[in-house]
């Protein structure tokens, strides 16, 4: 494959395909495409982290690097009382989560197409949730642990998946010279969901 779900405009020639899941009780229907990623289905690591993030009902969540929704979408059932926003700086993904919002009923979602934080100037959340693009590279994926600090309120919390071959362990080394406090709260098949503090 000459190009990974990490661009703008993925140039995969369209290949729609639905997927049904059911994530923390709640079963969904999805649509998804080529060029996009884990077209197939939620894969492993954001399943673990969609059944391990914890959030008070008016938490105003972030979904980074949203893909076609299933993180954002799930988790907007636990926040009636807050908000979801979903930012992928993929335009094929970000019209696939359009999508798979109104088609499972997720009313309370806003979709931005940003490059990390670009396109979220003056925002801020209490939890940014995220499976990171870790085909992207190390640099791509520590920018967007120092940037979600910036975008995080006090004491507000960043919630990744990262696999250990995958470079959990320097990912870890990473938050904990950014967070106040950093915790593995899950690991399965290789994989780590970790919770970073922000001080505050």
């Amino acid at each position: 494959m000459s190009e990974h779900y990490y661009t703008r405009r993925p140039t995969a020639e369209h290949d729609r395909k639905t997927v049904e899941a059911v994530l923390r009780g709640r079963s969904y229907i999805f649509m998804t495409d080529a060029g996009v990623f884990s077209r197939d289905g939620v894969d492993f690591g954001t399943r673990l982290l969609i059944e391990h993030v914890a959030l008070p009902e008016d938490a105003r969540v972030l979904d980074m690097g949203c893909g076609w929704g299933p993180i954002g979408i799930s988790l907007s059932r636990l926040v009636p009382r807050g908000s979801v926003t979903m930012a992928d700086v993929n335009e094929r993904a970000i019209e696939l989560a359009r999508e798979n919002a109104r088609r499972n009923g997720a009313g309370q979602i806003e979709i931005v197409q940003s490059d990390l934080f670009d396109g979220l100037a003056g925002c801020s959340f209490t939890h940014i949730v995220t499976n990171p693009p870790i085909r992207a590279g190390k640099q791509i994926v520590h920018r967007l642990f120092e940037q979600a600090a910036d975008h995080l309120e006090d004491g507000g919390e960043l919630w990744i998946v990262i696999q250990k071959k995958q470079g959990a362990p320097s990912a870890k080394r990473k938050l904990e010279s950014i967070y106040a406090d950093v915790r593995e709260v899950a690991r399965d098949k290789g994989y780590s969901v970790i919770c970073a503090r922000k001080s505050g």
